[in-house]
């Protein structure tokens, strides 16, 4: 039984009991340690098993992305990584898993009230597990982005333990919070500028925060809130015959004739909209499908069925972009379990409402084409905007590990029982530094399983498509 099953009827005592009593299953210090099980499947082998459910040609396109780099290639890997974790001691303490918690998953975006939220924006592998997967996996992607930028092990370290740190103090504020406090809780961008602005009046200033990093995030920030459906339509439409159409860009952007057969997709956006709350479903209606097409996106999602759907509402100036997006089961239940959702869709945006401090009004999902598959459906772009990481100094990326590792703090906070979290994680960085020991030694793994995949692509036994 988990302990958020075991909360129930639980005083604060007996709830930070159970988090010292975890120690004893997974004592902190455990998490430092790392090394390929015996019987570690071929990572390609593992990798390639993805590829048989996904559109043959994107394929080579998914296997060019992940190619370019170390950092690309842990990217789209969340399957290996996965099976790697599994095996490793574990803590009883679940949260509601991102599931691919890398720092490159974590960005802005806006919420109903319009507010630019800085949250996690990535739940197509969420699922009930141990709070410490979602940590390592962050960590190890900061060591591995300090290294994609030509940092040294010293700087590679230090944001991991950045990182976790900031997870760890976050999680002891959290656990003194009252309940609907932590509901609330919500991390803005005005806190990173804050964050920013510290760090300039700082010594490491000298070292690369200083004004051009401010400028840098106002800039970032500038750039999100103009990334909406009608900046969208400027790029991605042109107006044919009085109305508006998706622009062929192949192979990214297609129309595909299954996508536009009017009948079945009027009865497909139906049954997603059957999913949305009264209110969205009543604005929803005052939109009209007018076109739909296929859209590459990411690095690991590459391949999976992707579609963007263009709306209008009162005229042309007046459009709406959704996204749906192909939901498979979690990368993490063969290790963890079936999810308790039997839909794909429902599972994400039930993982997403539950973690994120707000959530994209037109989260829903259906069961879709080919037949039986499931998709989710939100926004393509809501003040959506990332953090230009390879653009970073060293303070830079040090800031934003502490900012992903609050807000992961956050998310379990709401998710799972933070007291017993905060009570197993203590008052010391003995959990900081196991974990920064593993993802220094996980980073170098996936270094390896990278040769192999440039190996493997000099051979021909992969097909690889660059440059798109």
């Amino acid at each position: 039984m988990t302990i958020v099953e075991k909360r129930e009827n639980k005083t604060v005592d007996e709830r930070r009991a159970l988090g010292r009593e975890a120690r004893k299953a997974a004592p902190r210090a455990s998490h430092g340690s790392w090394t390929p099980a015996p019987d570690r499947p071929d990572p390609l082998t593992l990798l390639r098993a993805e590829d048989d459910d996904r559109m043959a040609d994107l394929v080579p396109i998914r296997w060019g992305r992940m190619s370019t780099s170390p950092f690309a290639f842990y990217r789209g890997s969340a399957v290996l990584m996965a099976a790697d974790l599994a095996p490793l001691p574990r803590t009883d303490l679940t949260v509601q898993l991102c599931g691919d918690a890398h720092l490159s998953n974590f960005g802005l975006y806006g919420s109903p009230e319009r507010e630019l939220l800085f949250d996690v924006n990535d739940f197509d592998e969420t699922l009930p597990g141990p709070f410490e997967w979602d940590i390592k996996r962050l960590a190890a992607s900061f060591v591995l982005a300090s290294r994609n930028n030509g940092f040294g092990e010293d700087v590679a370290r230090e944001t991991a333990l950045a990182a976790v740190r900031s997870y760890r103090e976050h999680m002891t504020a959290y656990a003194e919070m009252h309940e609907l406090d932590v509901w609330y809780s919500h991390i803005v961008a005005d806190d990173l500028l804050g964050m920013v602005r510290g760090a300039a009046k700082a010594k490491a200033a000298r070292k690369g925060v200083g004004k051009a990093g401010l400028k840098f995030a106002e800039k970032t920030f500038a750039k999100a809130r103009s990334r909406d459906s009608l900046q969208a339509a400027g790029k991605l439409t042109e107006v044919v015959d009085g109305t508006r159409r998706i622009v062929e860009q192949p192979p990214l952007v297609m129309h595909l004739a299954e996508l536009n057969e009017n009948e079945a997709t009027a009865g497909l956006f139906a049954q997603y909209k059957a999913t949305l709350e009264d209110d969205r479903r009543e604005l929803l209606e005052r939109y009209k499908v007018v076109d739909i097409a296929r859209k590459v996106v990411g690095v690991g999602s590459v391949g999976t069925r992707c579609i963007i759907v263009l709306l209008l509402g009162r005229d042309m100036d007046d459009p709406l972009f959704l996204q749906v997006k192909e939901a498979g089961p979690s990368v993490l239940e063969p290790y963890l379990g079936r999810s308790k959702f039997v839909h794909g869709g429902h599972r994400v945006v039930a993982g997403q409402r539950l973690t994120q401090a707000a959530s994209d009004i037109f989260l829903g999902w259906m069961t879709g084409k080919p037949a039986g598959r499931h998709f989710y459906w939100r926004q393509l772009r809501d003040m959506k905007g990332s953090i230009e990481v390879e653009l970073l100094r060293a303070p830079g990326l040090e800031i934003l590990a502490t900012l992903c590792g609050w807000t992961l703090a956050r998310g379990h906070a709401r998710s799972g029982h933070r007291v017993a979290i905060a009570s197993y994680l203590g008052v010391s960085d003995r959990f900081d530094q196991g974990v920064a020991d593993f993802a220094q030694t996980y980073a170098d793994q996936a270094e390896k399983d990278y040769g192999a995949l440039l190996k493997a692509i000099k051979r021909g036994k992969i097909p690889v498509e660059t440059g798109v």
